[in-house]
């Protein structure tokens, strides 16, 4: 497994090296409490929820329970059932009073009334020391050339390094810092209990924020990796004898587990990201802040309360997120005019009151020791400790995050933001998760919990089948942006297995499709940046596909629960799925055939008959029955080679084991060699797959695919292959004769028809044959010209370039079937 770089940000310093006399430690707290100044912002509480101990068990299946009614408000609170108390191992003795951990200075006085830094700077003002913003969940390296990216960290307002603490110590801090800022012994001496509730230390805080009078700074332990200072939640390494300590290990509201739990598509993420899938935790004293801001990739998260005082939070729906952001840009014109991308950095606070004025929606929750918060996809939140406390959160993505995930590395790519993880990498692997599932439970009959989780995203309206369709959307989209000329072909399994791959331009994320150029190996863009990834021509470009378009729509139909489409998507991506059931009951009378190289025509007797060109060097794959294990598939090679005088030769490799190969003058006997292997193997080996009686060679050989039917024609454009023309030709006048229809189009033979191509073919033979025969004889190429210039004098300048596009794309392309299909009816039409 991979560990991504993080460089800790939480490494221990000398006990002395930030504990200078100027330090909120060693300075005097001479700011007090401005009571008659309040300025608590009046919006509404959050909802809070309250699980039984039965609906607790299922973390994932509660929180979509509760979805339809929280994601409205942006955040919630969950409390758990009083019987849910796991221990805290930070509170043994070795970490309270011995492990130290790494603070922030906040001046919270300057959180939103505060000058640009640039115009404090050419003012000569003291600058303070050592500022930095948040560093990134994945660490890399910046762009130079990216000006949105870059900048310099010393002009930008942050947190300034702090003093390390033990817990102990902190604590001391912390309730020291308390007392002294709301006299709580000068309030009254004799009520030793008295300390400020929640309602006076949020007015005093939004105060401070809004008409700051002194300056106010204060420490937080924030974003504190948990592998450091340990996690506030039992792990493995506590197992015990004692089951009730166990119940917390294994629980998937502690956590350690919730990003990896089923059902959770950061589930597939290889990586133990540092406070993504790996808690941080978070040590807080009074008026320590959280400010605003989303998760990274728009993600739920999930906080929880160790311990201490309580968490004051503000939240906003995600549909509004925009609206938030328009109202700060609005209030703090200066900060986001000096940095656009101030949202980003987590160092700004403006009051709820503020942001409800402009008509957002803002709404409040005050968690307490024990209790959740759930922060939606792409919900704005902020908010600020109330005293000494000790917290962790981490990120989790049900499916139905996935859309909320595709919007944010969409609008990342516009902001040049890099990525803390892949989404298409997730996306993905979810999906071909799901087609598994929906084969176990619809052939194999095996349900459980995890594969009807799974089922229940799928069908035509399913979240995650949802998902995959726009993912395809824009893919299909930007392929067809490319230019006419620019080369394709099949992603290597292992291209970014080792190395994360992004675009060099605006940092897109290449799992599923990439481009690169012959004069840099190590340059890769996204489809939308293939134009300026260097200056050399398009055709020295490639671009890299995991899928291709057509098996994307395949694993669509797949979660949308087609038979035949979860069998060809599992063929081509499990070759040791069992074949069992169903499956094994019905004889496939279609397969999937991948071309690999058409090859070269040759022009002799032998290499062509009335069904097929046999190009020299073409080469094809295929999935079959394994000829040693016929229980499982496996992908075959079939191929031609130049025999001499004997003309070509067919040859069918196993993939896996090249040796094992088959060769003859004939693609049906050479096909029907392999059958026989298969099935003295079913019989020897006594398997469940019935033994198949008959196979089509030049089926398994792609020469029934309309498509490489159509690629391999297109190499013989003068008709030298006679024998295969002239029996076209004949089929194109009877079945017109049969039809009583001047439209040549009727019954075709096998080569014409098949798999799930053949409403492609049908159009595109009809308008094929339309230009093909002409009074019995074939059009010559300065016929074809006359005519197509006489289309074209009447089409302006745009509507040439769309028909260039469209011939260029190729029969598989989606706009020759529109092109196509619209073509017949207008002959159709014209002919009535």
């Amino acid at each position: 497994m991979r560990v991504k770089d993080n460089p800790s940000r939480n490494s221990h310093k000398n006990e002395d090296s930030h504990d200078c006399p100027g330090s909120p430690r060693h300075r005097k707290v001479s700011a007090r409490w401005v009571r008659d100044e309040a300025c608590r912002p009046l919006v509404d509480e959050a909802p809070v929820f309250y699980p039984t101990a039965e609906e607790f068990r299922d973390t994932l299946g509660y929180i979509a329970s509760i979805r339809p009614i929280a994601e409205a408000y942006g955040i919630c609170r969950i409390v758990p059932p009083p019987s849910w108390t796991p221990p805290c191992p930070l509170k043994d003795e070795k970490i309270w009073g011995h492990t130290r951990f790494s603070t922030r200075v906040q001046q919270v006085d300057l959180l939103q009334n505060r000058e640009p830094m640039r115009k404090k700077l050419h003012r000569k003002r003291k600058r303070r020391k050592q500022y930095f913003s948040r560093p990134r969940r994945r660490a890399r390296p910046e762009t130079e050339s990216n000006g949105a990216c870059g900048g310099d960290k010393e002009d930008k307002f942050g947190f300034q390094s702090g003093s390390d603490f033990t817990l102990q110590e902190f604590q001391r801090f912390a309730e020291e810092f308390k007392e002294l800022y709301f006299g709580v012994k000068d309030k009254n001496p004799e009520d030793k209990k008295w300390r400020p509730s929640v309602d006076d230390i949020e007015g005093e805080y939004w105060r401070i924020i809004e008409q700051p009078t002194d300056e106010v700074e204060v420490y937080y332990g924030a974003d504190l990796e948990t592998g450091m200072l340990g996690s506030g939640f039992p792990k493995e390494s506590s197992l015990s004898k004692d089951s009730k300590v166990n119940e917390y290990v294994n629980s998937g509201w502690n956590l350690n587990n919730l990003s990896r739990l089923s059902g959770s598509v950061l589930s597939f993420e290889e990586c133990n990201i540092s406070g993504v899938l790996v808690p941080w935790l978070y040590i807080g004293m009074c008026f320590s802040s959280f400010c605003w801001h989303v998760e990274d990739h728009h993600l739920y998260s999930l906080n929880y309360l160790h311990w201490g005082d309580s968490k004051v939070w503000y939240g906003v729906p995600g549909i509004h997120a925009s609206s938030l952001e328009k109202a700060m840009k609005k209030h703090l014109p200066d900060l986001f005019e000096e940095q656009p991308d101030l949202l980003n950095e987590l160092v700004t606070q403006l009051s709820p009151s503020v942001v409800k004025s402009e008509g957002v929606p803002v709404y409040r929750a005050v968690q307490n020791s024990g209790e959740f918060v759930i922060t939606f996809p792409k919900a704005y939140h902020s908010g600020f400790n109330c005293g000494f406390n000790c917290a962790e959160a981490v990120n989790v993505a049900p499916v139905d995050w996935l859309q909320h995930g595709q919007s944010a590395v969409e609008l990342y790519s516009l902001q040049c933001h890099k990525t803390s993880i892949s989404h298409d990498k997730l996306l993905f692997a979810a999906a071909d998760v799901a087609v598994r599932s929906l084969w176990e439970i619809s052939v194999l009959k095996k349900e459980n919990q995890d594969n009807l989780r799974w089922k229940s995203v799928c069908g035509k309206d399913g979240k995650l089948t949802q998902a995959i369709k726009t993912r395809v959307y824009y893919e299909e989209k930007r392929i067809e942006h490319l230019p006419a000329v620019t080369r394709i072909q099949k992603m290597e399994k292992d291209f970014d297995l080792d190395t994360e791959r992004e675009c060099f331009s605006c940092f897109y994320d290449l799992h599923q499709s990439a481009v690169c150029c012959n004069c840099n190996s190590e340059k890769f863009a996204c489809l939308k940046h293939a134009n300026v990834i260097c200056s050399c021509k398009p055709d020295n470009k490639l671009v890299l596909l995991r899928y291709t378009i057509d098996e994307l729509n395949t694993l669509v139909k797949a979660l949308e629960e087609s038979f035949d489409a979860l069998q060809l998507w599992l063929s081509k991506n499990h070759s040791n799925t069992p074949l069992k059931n169903k499956y094994v009951e019905e004889t496939r009378t279609s397969f999937s055939v991948e071309p690999i190289n058409f090859g070269s025509v040759v022009y002799g007797k032998l290499w062509c008959n009335k069904d097929a060109i046999f190009p020299k060097g073409y080469k094809s794959r295929v999935k079959f029955l394994n000829i040693c294990k016929p229980e499982i598939e496996s992908s075959y090679t079939s191929e031609i080679v130049d025999g001499g005088l004997l003309g070509p030769l067919f040859k069918v490799s196993l993939e896996e084991n090249p040796d094992e190969s088959f060769v003859n003058a004939s693609a049906n006997e050479c096909w029907a060699m392999v059958l026989q292997r298969i099935n003295e193997q079913i019989t020897i080996q006594r398997c469940s797959v019935k033994p198949l009686n008959s196979i089509n060679g030049l089926q398994m050989f792609g020469f029934l695919s309309p498509c490489i039917v159509k690629a391999i024609e297109a190499l013989d454009p003068h008709h030298k292959c006679t024998e295969y023309w002239k029996n076209k030709l004949t089929v194109v006048k009877k079945s017109s004769s049969n039809s009583g229809d001047n439209l040549l189009v009727g019954e075709k033979k096998s080569w014409a028809t098949g798999s799930d191509e053949g409403e492609i073919a049908d159009s595109f033979e009809a308008a094929d044959e339309l230009l093909l025969v002409e009074n019995g004889n074939s059009l010559s190429d300065e016929e074809i010209q006359t005519v197509f210039r006489r289309m074209l004098k009447k089409a302006n300048l745009e509507e040439m370039e769309v028909v260039n596009r469209i011939l260029c794309r190729g029969s598989t392309s989606p706009l020759w079937r529109v092109a196509v299909e619209t073509l017949t009816e207008e002959i159709k039409r014209t002919q009535k």
